[in-house]
């Protein structure tokens, strides 16, 4: 009878641990509410500091800086409507780049249908794309908001929560 109740007393400790390793991996994804404000507060940005302060303050995500934009795996990005990145949050590197071509991992033309939602003034566009903080190919949904003709934000989801 003790070892019964020995190897209850393990197995719910065990359960409480994966719990909390589970409701902290969810706490370090952000959520579909959160990248829409990600991205309102960058255009905030674009009103109040103009583009170029903007685009300077995404990129600082990129860098050991951090900046304004970005929390835990959302990050801003930003680009014209020729797909040229003009800031990016995660990856630096880009900018100056024409990514109009690029594809996701299951073939769809990822900036394409990024450009076309945003030129609707506003929306969510699903692709896979590397997870920060896994590393892997996921699901993501990006929100996409047309600041003016030359400039688009865009943030998004991983995993599960790209899905809701």
């Amino acid at each position: 009878m003790k070892k019964v109740f020995a190897v209850m007393i393990v197995g719910l400790f065990l359960l409480g641990i994966a719990g909390f390793a589970i409701a902290e991996q969810k706490a370090s994804q952000g959520t579909k509410a959160e990248a829409k404000a990600m991205v309102e507060k960058a255009a905030a940005w674009v009103k109040k500091y103009g583009k170029e302060k903007t685009l300077a303050e995404i990129t600082l995500a990129g860098t050991d800086k951090k900046g304004e934009f970005l929390d835990r795996d959302l990050y801003i990005f930003a680009y014209d409507f020729n797909g040229v990145v003009l800031a990016h949050g995660a990856n630096p590197k880009l900018i100056g780049k024409n990514l109009m071509e690029m594809q996701d991992a299951d073939g769809k033309y990822l900036i394409k249908g990024l450009v076309e939602t945003a030129k609707k003034g506003s929306g969510w566009y699903p692709y896979k794309w590397s997870n920060p903080i896994t590393k892997k190919i996921d699901d993501k949904v990006a929100y996409v908001l047309k600041i003016d003709d030359t400039l688009w934000l865009g943030c998004g989801v991983y995993g599960k929560e790209a899905g809701k």
